[in-house]
């Protein structure tokens, strides 16, 4: 059976490729060329690698259909348009399962928790409401023409070789040495607002039990996170106690926060995720596909940050 992935280069891919090649799959990888896998595995060397660049081709759709696969696993799906592209392209081939990387960035405000991945969703901004209409459009394709889909949400990806969301919601990592020294850091508001970390294995473990558990998948969406999410106050308690630290915390209201961090870019990312928080229920995939997360919050973000010191993204004094 063949499966097409795109972005298979990426960090979700570099966890799934090589779990589908060990499980018997033939695997196309559709890539720009420009990145190798995070995670080294012999198994790259059976997987197909096509390059193909999704916003430079006007064809790529059409050339996704040509290679006739069985299933495609679109990772790097980020706009409507490129969504009905991909639903027109694949009608009449012998696809027997589409799978869409949307994100919990598609749910905006929740006003009940934990979220269902099905319930109504009212995104914040360009890149949740580009998941969201997708997200509609393949539940629409699938009531009304049998489009086989499947909708799988991430929350905050994370793991070795990745830049992950620190304690202030965004991705500076600087904060981590802070925190490493002994130094206060101040929160925004109470830092009671939520993060919801996942390991990009875990990402790839929802895409492979949806796979071989399809005809329980199709139709359905799914969240892809940990069984429990952080308050920014408790990750940044846990991260203190990583370093071997006292917590040193304080609290500043939403607009002294921003003149604490000086970066407008910066204050942005956080407020788009400390606006949305959220907790993500994962109660349907575990009936339904058999989803168990192998790591909790805390173990995905210490395995991040432990990679960080391997790396030399933050330097321990």
């Amino acid at each position: 059976m063949k499966i097409v992935v795109t972005g298979g280069c990426g960090h979700i891919g570099s966890y799934l490729v090589p779990k589908l090649i060990k499980a018997g799959y033939e695997v196309a990888n559709i890539t720009r060329g420009q990145s190798q896998p995070y995670v080294q595995d012999r198994a790259w060397n059976k997987v197909e690698q096509v390059v193909l660049d999704r916003e430079k081709d006007k064809d790529f759709a059409k050339k996704i259909a040509e290679m006739e696969p069985d299933i495609v696993v679109d990772l790097i799906n980020f706009h409507i348009e490129d969504t009905k592209a991909m639903v027109e392209a694949l009608k009449g081939t012998r696809l027997s399962h589409y799978l869409f990387c949307s994100s919990v960035w598609a749910h905006g405000r929740a006003e009940l928790l934990p979220a269902d991945p099905n319930c109504p969703k009212a995104p914040l901004d360009d890149y949740g409401i580009n998941k969201y209409q997708s997200e509609l459009y393949l539940k629409e394709q699938y009531r009304t023409n049998g489009f086989p889909t499947t909708i799988i949400m991430p929350g905050q990806i994370s793991g070795p070789g990745w830049i992950i969301i620190n304690p202030y919601g965004n991705t500076n990592t600087h904060v981590f040495e802070k925190i490493a020294r002994g130094e206060k850091i101040y929160l925004p508001n109470f830092g009671m607002e939520t993060l919801h970390h996942v390991h990009a294995d875990d990402v790839a473990q929802m895409f492979f039990k949806a796979i071989t558990h399809r005809n329980q998948a199709l139709g359905e969406s799914f969240h892809a996170v940990a069984e429990d999410s952080f308050t920014l106050y408790g990750y940044a308690t846990v991260m203190y106690e990583f370093f071997n630290q006292k917590p040193q915390i304080d609290f500043l209201s939403w607009e002294k926060w921003c003149e604490y961090i000086g970066n407008e870019k910066e204050a942005g990312h956080t407020y788009y995720h400390i606006a949305r928080s959220g907790h993500y229920s994962i109660k349907n995939a575990k009936k339904l596909i058999g989803y168990q997360p192998k790591y909790s919050t805390r173990e995905t973000v210490e395995i991040s940050i432990q990679s960080y010191i391997d790396r030399g993204i933050i330097t321990i004094e």
